[in-house]
């Protein structure tokens, strides 16, 4: 058995930590969280530059070809440095699934777009419920002549503002069963009718409520089939769910390691704070918890990559990297004392930021269910 990344991974992952120590300082993520769009715009060229946007795109689409799992080795990266800017919602809530369900010709359309840096994706999912599941679908699209008529509310978008393209989830078919009537819709963000409000937030990140009033959406724009669009969601949901796991990973190796230095640096009683018992065994707590979730994040992630079935293990990693982050972020807060609650320090962007990353794409509550079902106890 053998856990070790590649050597093409280890190569990647080197050169992303690199890159974004250089290029992302903690000044520029405070900066992006004030900033309207949120991003940077010279940073977003260089992602591009760097072939990061089309990394699992097959190379007919200007991609390089690399696997799922390869694109959580950089993901995890991009926990760790706080990357602002709209990556996942681009490459993650829209990209994999125009690449995994969209004909050639939306994948040709829309795949090149994303990987030159030229268009913007988001995914318009979650509703008043907050909840992952067919039954939350209440936005309708109604059939009128060749195309659909969507209407109704969307919360929580990610960088709805700033997108080129939504990919919708609406219900299509009323009479049918909750997970037999919906249908996924590639729409031009830019479309009469659509309104977006930026939300504030605890993350400091850029959720958005969308309404759609009327808004007419061909039907060569439905992604997969008509009323058949909820295995796509639900495949959305497992890879969102590990991207954000990966994220999260990120993010607590960064949290150990601050605390990790900071216990040898502070000193009490003329001693440094990690020669006592009870500070070693809340670092040796956090490094159990980070690498118990780095383990059952990329088990899935390998799942999923390889194409096999992987709910278990996505349930697994997502409900346990979730509460994992809260047990690490609270013993580095206590390691690190008042100066950690502070805003200027760089522990309070891992705490809000972690805290939204629990709870997306499903809570802990919401994977444990999964797992008694995939177990035969429901």
């Amino acid at each position: 058995m053998n856990f070790n990344l590649s050597e093409e991974q280890e190569m990647l992952k080197t050169m992303a930590r690199d890159f974004l120590a250089d290029k992302c300082p903690k000044t520029l993520v405070r900066e992006m969280e004030e900033d309207e769009k949120g991003y940077p715009a010279e940073l977003w060229r260089e992602i591009v530059d760097l072939g990061w946007m089309g990394l699992v795109f097959p190379e007919e689409y200007g991609g390089s070809s690399m696997s799922f799992l390869d694109l959580c080795v950089l993901l995890e990266e991009i926990g760790r440095a706080c990357l602002p800017g709209p990556f996942f919602s681009t490459v993650v809530l829209s990209g994999l699934p125009i690449l995994n369900a969209g004909s050639d010709v939306q994948k040709l359309e829309y795949l090149p777009k994303i990987a030159r840096g030229e268009a913007i994706c988001t995914l318009a999912l979650t509703e008043a419920s907050a909840r992952y599941d067919a039954p939350s679908i209440t936005v309708r699209a109604t059939a009128d002549g060749d195309s659909y008529i969507i209407n109704g509310t969307k919360l929580f978008v990610p960088d709805a503002h700033i997108a080129d393209y939504l990919l919708c989830i609406a219900r299509t078919n009323e009479k049918a069963e909750a997970e037999n009537g919906i249908t996924v819709f590639i729409v031009d963000a830019r479309s009469p009718g659509i309104s977006h409000t930026v939300l504030k937030t605890l993350a400091g990140d850029k959720l958005c409520e969308v309404v759609f009033d009327q808004v007419r959406v061909p039907k060569k724009n439905i992604l997969g089939q008509l009323d058949r669009g909820w295995g796509i969601v639900q495949r959305i949901v497992e890879q969102a769910a590990v991207a954000k796991c990966c994220a999260m990973v990120g993010a607590m190796q960064q949290v150990l390691e601050m605390t990790v230095n900071y216990a040898k640096e502070r000193k009490q009683y003329d001693h440094p704070i990690g020669s006592y018992q009870v500070i070693q065994h809340y670092c040796a707590n956090m490094a159990t918890d980070v690498d118990g979730s780095r383990f059952s994040t990329y088990e899935a992630a390998w799942r999923l990559s390889q194409g096999l079935p992987g709910t278990k293990e996505v349930a697994i990693a997502k409900a346990w990297t979730g509460e994992a982050l809260e047990r690490v972020i609270t013993l580095a807060h206590q390691i690190h004392g008042a100066i950690g609650c502070t805003i200027d320090h760089d522990l309070q962007f891992y705490t809000r930021r972690g805290k939204a990353a629990a709870l997306s794409f499903g809570d802990g509550d919401f994977y444990r269910e999964i797992v008694a079902q995939e177990m035969g106890l429901s």
